[in-house]
């Protein structure tokens, strides 16, 4: 990474860019704040069936119904004497071509940048996605060479549903429409059409299937990993020195369209990402700032909501609430936030907090099979306010915050409800409701059936909250009972879950009293929220860190189950009952460190600082590989902890970026930290 004012590129040379599993393995993302996307890897093979050059969500303001239909626009180069094919692609025992080992740098300015060097030329090439509109423009440059050179551009299409892949037939549609340097091309009846320019082109029609096309991680990942793929014809155009081609693939006409000032304001808006203020002139915290920007999407109503992660994941409460302080408030970016918290709080149902909204939206209900997401809420709204001083909506969803305490007190969905110690449990057989939801058929990974730690902790959390609100809205009868609660809830919590033996807390007493004595990461929200069932100078606080950075504590992430358990599992990776039964079974998960890295510093001050910092400056090679730029989901729980899941996860920007600000630097609102916690 090379430190500016305002910039942080991230670079690679011919040591990765010429070695095809490395630079494969390096995935670069372009997001357009729709859900939509380009990515590919370095090499410019695709390894994903979630890769392509226009990923689009083609339901209207809604991040979902994604369609891959622009997979891949593949260059080949032309002298008089001599052919160079720029693209790569994964056959059957056959890698074709091998466009990557004429690639000699790539760098992200902020865009993906491809330097390629073959047949006596060079050549400079940048995709960028525009944000607001389903749109790629694609820039190719001859930085050298001859007066001119041929270049060829073969469009290949998937028109499918992302998390499917496609197979010849007949079905597809064989032609398409060329007129005034624009190619427009619709792969079946109900897909849309996609429309390429490139003004100054010559098309051939030459209509193909290509097959079995290899996608490697999902092979990995125990899928289907073949795909065949159309294409319609061949576009031809001149490349000449200091006139740069322009290519605008979009869901819109691009006639009469600027791409250089498509791509110029774009970078502009990038450019003007905001960055906390302590961050300002750090390579990381600019970087983990782009990053985070790539989350914040636009759902149906026009209010913002959260990408949890990049390929697959759409916006789930859950997540959203969890990164919503990092993502957004670190920066000062409260409009986001407020319209995030307002698009989840019209969509509470008896008390609950949605968990995921389904792909297509339409009529469909929300799931709402959390019991998190909607404690994650009351801290999410808690530190917006200490953020924002907006209480003008505090008072507007206060008694849709009251529906709730009250539905949680009488009993809501899959057996959530205050039992008669003011504790909270949760469950019902063949659900799982809590973040450690790994669930395959019938099994459920990790039941949790019960009173978790961590669900009593944001209890608490969100009755002290209520408490906070309250007074301050004038409602204090009602901050008084809320107070009360939470007092109850905190002297039930330490002699419900403390384990004496094993010097930490329990992660779940189910509703015969039984224990689970499993040393999980849970436990640390007791240490971390904002209003902790801990003091620091507390000696169970110390023994409970302690544990957690004993057996726990990786530089990736916290373990998911302690490496001493014996069913701890250190890899992640191969089919889904492989994956499943490992997500939290000692994989590692980077979003953690922003609970850990809290506590470290509350409970060690400026030692904890300091550590905190190490830690953190730790993750600049990380966003060298995987997800470029941007925070992996997990890692595997032993060394050397390979990043999996995917390359770019919400929770684990936000995480790292609100507990760079707020814990290491001290940029954090007035009074943070717990008003009442337990004495």
């Amino acid at each position: 990474m090379i430190n500016g004012d305002r910039v942080a590129v991230i670079s690679l040379g011919t040591n990765v860019t010429h070695d095809l599993s490395a630079a494969s393995s390096r995935e670069w993302l372009e997001t357009n704040g729709l859900g939509g996307w380009a990515s590919s890897t370095v090499s410019g093979a695709h390894t994903r069936r979630y890769h392509g050059l226009l990923v689009a969500a083609v339901r209207p303001a809604s991040p979902t119904d994604r369609r891959v239909l622009l997979s891949r626009l593949d260059e080949t180069l032309r002298t008089p004497h001599e052919v160079a094919e720029l693209g790569c692609c994964y056959f059957p025992g056959a890698v074709h071509p091998e466009g990557y080992r004429s690639l000699n740098r790539f760098y992200l300015s902020p865009f993906p940048t491809f330097e390629y060097s073959a047949i006596g030329v060079e050549v400079r090439k940048i995709v960028a996605a525009i944000h607001g509109e389903n749109t790629v423009v694609i820039r190719y440059e001859l930085i050298s060479g001859p007066t001119s050179i041929q270049l060829e551009l073969r469009p290949f299409f998937a028109g499918r549903d992302y998390h499917h892949l496609g197979a010849a037939n007949d079905d597809v549609a064989r032609k398409a429409r060329f007129e005034n340097g624009v190619l427009e091309y619709r792969s079946y009846p109900q897909e849309p059409a996609v429309l390429i320019g490139l003004p100054g082109s010559r098309y051939e029609p030459a209509p193909n299937w290509y097959y079995n096309f290899q996608y490697p991680r999902e092979a990995e990942r125990g899928l289907d990993s073949a795909e065949d793929l159309f294409t319609p014809g061949v576009l031809r155009c001149v490349l000449e020195p200091d006139q740069p081609l322009w290519v605008i693939a979009s869901l819109e006409g691009p006639a009469g369209r600027d791409p250089e000032a498509l791509l110029e304001k774009e970078r502009r808006r990038r450019e003007s990402v905001p960055v906390p203020p302590p961050l300002r002139h750090d390579a990381l915290g600019i970087q983990l700032a782009r990053a985070a920007d790539q989350f914040i999407v636009r759902r149906c109503d026009q209010g913002s909501t959260v990408i949890a992660g990049y390929h697959w994941f759409t916006d789930w409460g859950r997540d959203t609430m969890i990164a919503l302080p990092g993502i957004c408030l670190v920066a000062g970016r409260f409009a986001e936030a407020r319209s995030i918290l307002h698009t989840f709080a019209r969509h509470i149902s008896q008390g609950m907090v949605p968990n995921r909204f389904p792909e297509g939206m339409g009529d469909d209900e929300p799931d709402y099979n959390t019991v998190d997401a909607t404690l994650w809420f009351f801290a999410a709204l808690y530190r917006y306010l200490r953020y924002s001083g907006d209480f003008d909506l505090a008072r507007e969803v206060w008694n849709s915050l009251q529906e709730v305490i009250s539905w949680h007190q009488k009993g809501t969905r899959y057996g959530i409800r205050v039992a008669d110690d003011g504790l909270l449990r949760a469950g019902e057989d063949g659900v799982q409701l809590t973040w450690m939801d790994a669930k395959l058929g019938d099994w459920v990974v990790t039941p949790r059936q019960g009173k978790p730690v961590e669900i009593n902790a944001l209890w608490y959390n969100a009755l002290r909250t209520m408490a906070w609100i309250g007074g301050r809205l004038g409602e204090d009868a009602d901050a008084a009972d809320y107070h009360a609660l939470a007092d109850g809830v905190a002297r039930q919590f330490e002699d419900l879950f403390w384990n004496e033996d094993g010097g930490c807390l329990y992660d779940v007493v189910d509703d015969d009293g039984r224990a689970d004595s499993s040393v999980r990461p849970n436990q640390i929200l007791a240490l971390s929220l904002p209003f902790p069932l801990f003091l620091p100078g507390n000696d169970r606080a110390r023994r409970i860190f302690k544990t957690v950075d004993d057996q726990l504590f990786t530089p990736a992430g916290l373990r998911s189950l302690s490496s001493r358990d014996p069913a701890y599992r250190p890899h992640y990776g191969g089919p889904p009952l492989n994956r499943d039964g490992a997500y939290h079974q000692g994989t590692v998960w980077s979003w953690l460190l922003g609970p850990f890295i809290t506590a470290l510093v509350r409970l060690h001050g400026t030692d904890g600082r300091r550590r905190g910092r190490t830690i953190l400056e730790g993750f600049e090679s990380h966003l060298m590989q995987a997800g470029l730029g941007s925070i992996s989901e997990i890692f595997d729980g032993d060394r050397p902890h390979a990043p999996r899941g995917c390359v770019a996860q919400a929770w684990s920007v936000g995480e790292l970026l609100r507990a760079y600000c707020e814990d290491v630097l001290g940029h954090h609102p007035s009074g943070d930290v717990a008003e009442r916690p337990v004495e």
